[in-house]
């Protein structure tokens, strides 16, 4: 049986806890994003050596695993001097490792362009600049919406790797309630919910976010 009574005195501890798992994902979203975008922009100049950058870091980093990447910052790092608090180390670890997804998510968009309208531009006397800000950004932008919320809501699925390093996220908080009070079903499906809750929060601003660039 599920005592409902815990259930609500729970609730004030997963709010709490589910405050921390978003700012570390929306954290973890604004630094991927805008790595992501940077990368793209980079390989978009056609220099072979940032084109090769870009490859090996997309390769490196959707290559490994999210756990052993957050190893190496949190617990490798002290090692060269550089030590990280776990909100700093999981975030920045989120941000590089989500931006290598975005990347490529910026990249598949702006394959869909139909190439016509960019001779076109530049037929017209657009410079590279002007037809990448005003004919590709807008269009590609608004196709990559459905891949970025995708995208968001497997960052925040990660997020649950940041209880490894002691960062009192939604996972770490229920691991500390079970080993504290040895109940399991009502803080693991907690858990679950907030998961889920998160999920179709993230789902439903991206329908809005999209419905606003279609404006």
């Amino acid at each position: 049986m599920i005592d409902l009574t815990l259930l609500g005195q729970l609730l004030p501890v997963f709010a709490t806890a589910a405050g921390r798992t978003v700012a570390l994902v929306a954290a973890g979203l604004a630094g991927g994003l805008v790595i992501g975008f940077l990368m793209h922009v980079l390989r978009e100049t056609g220099v072979a050596a940032l084109r090769w950058l870009y490859w090996s870091y997309t390769a490196v980093w959707r290559g490994v695993p999210f756990l052993i990447h957050l190893f190496i910052v949190y617990f490798g790092l002290p090692a060269a001097g550089i030590s990280l608090d776990p909100f700093v180390a999981a975030a920045a670890t989120l941000s590089v490792y989500g931006g290598a997804y975005f990347a490529e998510i910026f990249r598949a968009c702006w394959q869909t362009i139909p190439k016509g309208q960019i001779e076109a531009a530049r037929c017209m006397g657009l410079t590279r600049r002007q037809v990448f800000l005003r004919i590709e950004c807008p269009q590609a932008l608004r196709a990559s919406v459905p891949l970025i919320v995708n995208q968001t809501i497997l960052l925040m699925k990660e997020s649950a790797l940041a209880s490894v390093i002691t960062y009192p996220e939604l996972t770490m908080t229920a691991g500390k309630v079970v080993s504290e009070q040895f109940v399991y079903i009502e803080p693991y499906l907690l858990l679950a919910l907030s998961y889920w809750a998160l999920a179709l929060l993230i789902n439903r601003l991206g329908i809005v976010f999209k419905r606003c660039l279609a404006r």
